[in-house]
């Protein structure tokens, strides 16, 4: 979490927000929507490169960690070293869940899940929506 603090923060109203991202885009990050599953850009990407946040352009997620899970959203099984992704309960649509934040801009990105592969055994399940990737 300390990282974070040394984190330069991106902080926008709600128009510029609106004027910088799709109406996808801002209803799934500022608004924690989520993207029907199956439909996502990146979903069966398998490209060599980092994916980043679509609002601040932090980078969250190398390809190295990216795995088809099956579940229809871009799943990884770790974050990038120094990422930083903020966790927080999200006890919304009646369960209890780990939202997944974008530490620079707050975006929502997501949710962890528990049932991922080795190393870590977790799965960052990501709208494609909050996602922009750069080849290497």
């Amino acid at each position: 979490m300390e990282k974070n603090l040394l984190m330069d923060r991106i902080s926008k109203t709600d128009a510029e927000w609106r004027r910088q991202l799709t109406p996808e885009q801002y209803r799934v990050t500022r608004q924690a929507g989520t993207e029907a599953p199956f439909t996502g850009q990146y979903n069966e990407h398998d490209e060599d490169g980092v994916y980043h946040c679509v609002c601040c352009d932090h980078a969250l997620f190398d390809s190295a960690s990216k795995f088809h899970s099956g579940c229809g959203w871009p799943s990884y099984h770790g974050e990038l070293e120094g990422a930083g992704i903020t966790q927080r309960l999200d006890t919304s649509h009646g369960m209890r869940r780990i939202e997944l934040l974008c530490p620079r801009c707050d975006a929502h990105l997501g949710h962890i899940f528990d049932d991922g592969p080795p190393p870590t055994g977790k799965r960052y399940c990501i709208n494609s929506a909050a996602l922009v990737f750069r080849a290497r």
